[in-house]
């Protein structure tokens, strides 16, 4: 079996079997392909939909059956700006949900930029909390947090997911240790 290196991509995944999380719902895009190649040795199984505004309607149908938070994966630019009417759905009928949004490196946000949206501002008024992944923050500790908050809170919960930060080496902080 192929094991791939230590990186965020690959501890997010982990996270999201530890945390019983059985079933995806997303369209891939490179923003999110290091998840991808992560999810194919995974028990997580991954439902393919034609576009990211089913994969947030499925996901949120599964939160409503399984009472477990629906988990989406998307990539970024259009890949993400697709799913904000399910998301504005789910925090009107306050389902609980994960949207896993790629992003663009933060490197990259001089000028216009291939596929890059601001995320977090799209979700602050649709979403019970956003989170925009950086290198100083614990993928593991954020992925519980933002868990914590969607079942507790009842809602959608997104998180912008940087290329560069989920290809890098996973280092826990000292508080995740």
């Amino acid at each position: 079996k192929y094991t791939s290196a230590n990186t965020c991509a690959k501890t997010l995944v982990n996270t999201l079997e530890n945390l019983g999380v059985e079933s995806i719902f997303g369209y891939p895009g490179a923003a999110v392909l290091s998840i991808y190649n992560e999810l194919s040795f995974s028990k997580i199984k991954h439902y393919l939909v034609r576009h990211e505004q089913a994969a947030v309607h499925a996901a949120e149908g599964y939160a409503r059956v399984s009472g477990k938070p629906g988990v989406v994966l998307v990539t970024s630019g259009p890949g993400f700006t697709n799913t904000i009417t399910g998301i504005a759905n789910a925090y009107a009928d306050s389902t609980p949900l994960i949207i896993l949004a790629g992003d663009v490196s933060p490197k990259e946000n001089k000028g216009k930029v291939f596929q890059k949206v601001d995320i977090i501002s799209m979700t602050k008024t649709c979403s019970k909390k956003n989170f925009l992944l950086s290198p100083d923050d614990d993928i593991k500790q954020l992925i519980e947090e933002a868990f914590a908050v969607a079942l507790e809170e009842k809602g959608p919960v997104v998180i912008a997911l940087p290329r560069n930060i989920l290809e890098s080496e996973y280092k826990a902080t000292s508080e995740a240790v």
